[in-house]
């Protein structure tokens, strides 16, 4: 899709570390931080991927991707340039949980780059659009667009960057909690005043991002999916109040959980997500499936995201969805403190499959012990999947017995039409006899089985595996319950779990 600045996007590969397998590209799993501009290039050259989030959040990074790209592979950007027809975007590490000078780093970086594709006779500004996690107000965005602004004003004999090839960036806010995301237009009008007042010109579109793991991770499944409705709902008002283009961005990966983007179903996540334009393509999406499998579901991403236009809410539907959220969302939240130190001391197991600095995940529950801290979503996810507890199935039967109890049930299945096939999906994955004995004893892994007996109820059957993968996964999460209650290692036994879901988490 074209605007008048600028190519969108459809697909956008990204660097989280949710793979099983090993890449197309090499022998191991495990990707260093300075293969990463090779699975780079090979995301443009031969799957088809349009862009790529470079990440400075949380993990090492290889500053010289730019010299690295123009000296290794100076033909091919030559005929697509950065900047113009392949797209780097760099997430660029939030201030408030890391520390600022990974940051500087980043935004020097762009603006250097600027100069030195000009140098080297490349298409110039590269790089000129940059990605804020944890958003949470639009004076966050302003204070990135204002220090870029400020540092390209440095004046010093030795600053000899040609300013005038890139004097403004442009901001992608990523909002990662349900609440944010519900709100996030008001956000984006707060933003656009702003901007104008500081910058004395409004913006040509905006992308806001929608976090798909995160939101889950804090709230739940359906919460999460509800949440992202009333989003895409208020863009398209806010395009037509304010004459600016949205193209929404949305971060999922390939189990429910995290957003249900694999390469086998693209139509079915299509239909489901209409309204976003650009979708991440994660590395369990690239990699545990065959490449011409994927590079097919890449095109019909690309070929499909454009034509999707998203469903509307009416000011009472909006009202009665974000009533119908509450219940799935408290219980959901009323379970993770009673659950979350099995899982901390499981995901120390977790194979790893990228280098990482030590990143700060904290999930937002008030209770009167305070916070509770989870792992990442992919950890999370890795490890209740391989214990066969599936994280779509908490706290969603709960609150599918209080829809139907309130009479809202048929508004939370008009504005997730996958539901049901979520639901089944995970349940295939369900290992009881394993839920069974952690109810015994703990009180909340007890409330996840009337969330399973309230989902079969709704299915109208119970869970079980049809394919021979889905029983040889029961077996993985039975040996992977007696040798953690006998404190063995389980890392082979999750990864040989994640193998067969094609999914770490």
């Amino acid at each position: 899709m074209k605007t008048p600045f600028r190519t969108i996007p459809g697909t956008m590969a990204t660097q989280h570390p949710d793979h099983a397998g090993r890449p197309f590209w090499q022998k191991e799993a495990f990707i260093p931080s300075l293969a990463e501009s090779k699975e780079l290039f090979l995301s443009f050259a031969e799957l088809g991927i349009s862009e790529y989030m470079w990440d400075w959040e949380g993990k090492l990074v290889d500053e010289s991707i730019l010299e690295r790209l123009f000296g290794e592979k100076y033909d091919f950007f030559k005929k697509f340039p950065l900047g113009k027809e392949r797209f780097l975007t760099f997430r660029l590490p939030n201030s408030k949980v890391e520390n600022e000078f990974r940051l500087g780093r980043a935004l020097i970086g762009m603006l250097s780059s600027a100069s030195m594709a000009k140098k080297v006779g490349m298409h110039s500004p590269p790089l000129f659009e940059v990605i804020l996690p944890m958003t949470e107000s639009a004076e966050e965005m302003i204070s990135i667009q204002e220090a870029f602004a400020e540092i390209t004003s440095l004046k010093h004999p030795l600053n000899k960057f040609q300013k005038n090839l890139l004097s403004h960036i442009l901001l992608i806010p990523l909002f990662e909690q349900v609440s944010t995301i519900i709100n996030s237009d008001k956000l984006l009008e707060r933003y656009l005043l702003l901007h104008k007042k500081i910058f004395k010109f409004k913006p040509v579109y905006m992308r806001p991002f929608i976090a798909r793991s995160d939101p889950a991770l804090n709230s739940g499944l359906v919460p999460t999916v509800l949440a992202v409705k009333i989003a895409l709902s208020r863009y398209k008002k806010f395009e037509a109040r304010h004459k600016i283009p949205l193209y929404p961005i949305i971060g999922c990966g390939s189990l429910p959980f995290r957003g249900g983007l694999y390469p086998l179903r693209p139509e079915r996540f299509l239909n489901e997500y209409k309204g976003v334009r650009t979708v991440t393509i994660q590395s369990a999406f690239r990699y545990d499936y065959p490449k011409n499998t994927v590079i097919k579901a890449i095109k019909t991403l690309s070929k499909g995201l454009p034509k999707g236009q998203p469903a509307i809410l009416t000011a009472d539907e909006e009202k009665a969805v974000i009533e119908a959220i509450k219940p799935f969302e408290a219980a959901y939240k009323n379970t993770m403190a009673g659950i979350a130190p099995v899982i901390n001391r499981m995901a120390a197991f977790i194979p790893k499959r990228r280098e990482r600095v030590q990143h700060i995940g904290l999930f937002g529950y008030s209770r009167g012990s305070g916070k509770v801290s989870l792992p990442r979503a992919i950890g999370f996810t890795a490890v209740l999947y391989s214990l066969g507890i599936p994280p779509e199935l908490i706290g969603t039967g709960r609150g599918l017995a209080a829809a139907k109890k309130a009479g809202s049930l048929p508004l939370v299945e008009k504005y997730y039409s996958n539901l049901k096939h979520d639901l089944y999906f995970a349940g295939k994955f369900f290992y009881r006899p394993g839920l069974e004995n952690l109810a015994k004893k703990s009180p909340a892994w007890k409330k996840i089985l009337i969330d399973v007996k309230e989902i079969e109820k709704y299915l109208g059957k119970p869970f079980a595996p049809k394919y021979l993968n889905e029983q040889e996964h029961q077996l993985l999460s039975a040996r992977l319950h007696k040798n953690f209650t006998n404190g063995k290692n389980i890392g082979r036994l999750i990864e040989q779990s994640a193998v067969l879901r094609k999914s770490m988490g």
